[in-house]
């Protein structure tokens, strides 16, 4: 019986010093987020090694480790000479980014051109290198539709983020069976079309149509299946999304620019925005912004580069004005 006792009272002393430990640990970890002046909890950490309070200043750790690489670089040829590591994985890629590639380049370690004979020996194993790369009918149609989306991104200037957001919405559609009898060019520019959407950098659907290999009404029918079968959250388009964008390529000035965002908020709020192109009402904005700040922009300049009709930035900016007009009344 005593034997036992002084068992449980070894378990117990050795329970208590371990929870005394981690409540230490603990206590300690929340005095390395404190400031010892100010009590604050905000601290950040600078690029210079230091963790610096964010409400007095005070320096609360300098001489921090830096885990990044210890060599440096000044353009990009430089940090692909001395990384010692491959690129990341990514969703662009139908093998994301995992797989090895041989180098196009002609010649060895050494930096020596290849003689003819291997030269033809390294073109024959980039073919088949190539061909292995995908092996199964799922990977060849993943790697021509990731192929199709980075065409298309790239001339719409979408960023990274969206292209990653298109690639994973189709590989979704891929494996979940939902492309027997559509076209994988319709289902890439509707995958593209959903992420931009949901990546807060939208483009209208005439904006596809002349880099698409297939008409619009084949990748908007393909965007709305997408949004059915997989059930995208995407909210409707947001007329003020368009502003930054086309207030660049007009060159307007960023009063003009507040004043459309000002004229959409009030247009929104006497719901004048349902059932319009969110196009229109951004195009129609900007025409009635510059005339509000007396800038001087024609009705042409701004149908050729939202490629919107004359007529419908009439219709719109007008309408934007009248619920202008009519919420000054009422205030």
């Amino acid at each position: 019986m005593s034997e036992t006792n002084t068992r449980f009272r070894a378990h117990a002393q050795t329970r208590t010093a371990r929870e005394r430990t981690q409540s230490e640990q603990e206590t300690e970890d929340s005095d390395e987020l404190t400031c010892p002046e100010c009590g604050a909890t905000g601290i950040t950490v600078e690029k210079r090694g230091e963790t610096v309070c964010e409400e007095c200043g005070v320096v609360i750790e300098d001489d921090m480790i830096d885990h990044g690489p210890e060599w440096r670089a000044f353009d990009s040829r430089e940090r692909d000479q001395k990384s010692r590591v491959g690129a990341p994985s990514t969703k662009t890629l139908h093998d994301k980014g995992l797989s090895t590639k041989i180098d196009w380049k002609d010649s060895d370690a050494s930096g020596s051109a290849l003689s003819a004979r291997k030269r033809s020996q390294m073109v024959r194993l980039r073919t088949w290198d190539e061909r292995f790369r995908a092996k199964s009918a799922r990977e060849r149609n993943l790697k021509q539709a990731l192929g199709e989306i980075d065409r298309m991104a790239s001339a719409l200037g979408l960023p990274e983020n969206v292209r990653e957001t298109a690639g994973v919405i189709y590989r979704k559609a891929l494996y979940d069976d939902l492309l027997p009898g559509r076209s994988i060019e319709a289902m890439a520019t509707g995958s593209l079309y959903a992420a931009a959407r949901q990546g807060g950098t939208p483009r209208s659907l005439d904006e596809f149509q002349p880099i698409s290999r297939v008409d619009r009404q084949e990748y908007a029918r393909a965007y709305r299946y997408l949004a059915r079968e997989l059930g995208l959250a995407i909210e409707p388009a947001d007329p003020a999304k368009y502003l930054p964008r086309f207030a660049s390529e007009l060159e307007v000035s960023e009063a003009v620019e507040r004043r459309a965002r000002e004229l959409l908020e009030t247009g929104k709020s006497r719901g004048i925005h349902s059932g319009k192109s969110p196009v229109g009402l951004a195009a129609g904005a900007l025409y009635a912004g510059a005339l509000l700040s007396n800038e001087r922009i024609t009705q042409q300049t701004i149908a050729e580069e939202t490629d919107v009709s004359e007529v419908t930035i009439r219709n719109r900016y007008q309408e934007l004005l009248d619920a202008h007009e009519q919420a000054e009344q009422v205030a």
